[in-house]
């Protein structure tokens, strides 16, 4: 797909560029309105794919936790058997808790871990079904009230006959950058692994004490500005940090609903990292 059209995309949601003017540029760079209508779907999440991990052989549930922001509704996962195992917090894209993060919190159950997924909009009435709602909810969240609704998470998992203690978290885009900040807020989280999200407060990198992964699509120029600096915070601080960069990938390239910037190959190779990354720094 032309590369324009990926990069308007990622402004229209990140930006955040307004609906109508994204629509009308697309069908400029596609040359008409009806090959724009064609492009679109590839491009926006197709939730009927989402799940690749099936519940079935695992342990489900919702739950709402609490925080000194506003209660927190989660979908939980793991496996059957009930006992102590290790939690891992998925945080959502700017779109929310959807069917394909819930998805992922099952692909970390079938891999042996507590999952929760907190739905970061809980406090505004949960994640709507629009993504463009979603995405609107968004800019009336406060910066500082959503790391103490995430990091309220831990103190929960630990009030839990199936968490042995160890939690680590793994975010998405938004949920990248809220993974880098919680490992700077939160000195009882074990393990933070970051997929293409903004970094953290350069001067408050070393109050970090977890081990870090970071993911980082090589065209993703947006968030990749901040890398550089970012890598010479962490070996400043002595921080014990492993970061890669997938050549000829896109931002999002782990999202499998979105066919025209999800990359295959570029995302198992960085699942596989994340899971031996959360098995060698989190007990199990």
């Amino acid at each position: 797909m032309d590369q324009r059209i990926i990069s308007l995309y990622d402004e229209y949601t990140h930006r955040p560029l307004g609906r109508d003017q994204f629509l009308k540029q697309l069908v400029k760079i596609t040359g008409s309105l009806t090959a724009a209508m064609a492009v679109l779907p590839m491009l926006e999440g197709n939730y009927a794919s989402a799940q690749t991990q099936p519940a079935a052989g695992l342990f489900t549930e919702r739950v709402s936790y609490p925080s000194s922001a506003g209660e927190m509704k989660a979908y939980v996962a793991r496996p059957v058997a009930l006992k102590p195992y290790a939690a891992i917090i998925v945080i959502h894209e700017n779109r929310g808790l959807n069917a394909h993060i819930e998805d992922v919190a099952r692909r970390a159950a079938a891999e042996g871990f507590l999952a929760i997924a907190p739905d970061g909009l809980s406090t505004l009435g949960g994640t709507p079904a629009n993504e463009d709602d979603a995405r609107q909810l968004f800019s009336k969240l406060d910066g500082v009230e959503n790391i103490t609704r995430f990091g309220a998470a831990l103190p929960y998992l630990r009030t839990r006959k199936d968490c042995n203690g160890a939690v680590g978290c793994v975010g998405f885009c938004w949920g990248g950058a809220m993974s880098n900040n919680l490992a700077v807020a939160v000195p009882e989280l074990k393990a933070a692994v970051s997929f293409y999200g903004r970094q953290p407060d350069a001067a408050k990198v070393a109050n970090i004490r977890a081990a870090v992964q970071l993911h980082y699509a090589a065209l993703d120029e947006r968030v990749n500005a901040g890398m550089a600096a970012y890598e010479e915070s962490l070996k400043a601080a002595g921080i014990k940090y492993e970061q890669y960069v997938y050549e000829g990938v896109n931002h999002a390239f782990h999202n499998d609903t979105s066919a025209a910037r999800y990359n295959k190959e570029a995302a198992l190779l960085a699942w596989s990292r994340t899971i031996s990354f959360f098995k060698k720094h989190l007990v199990i």
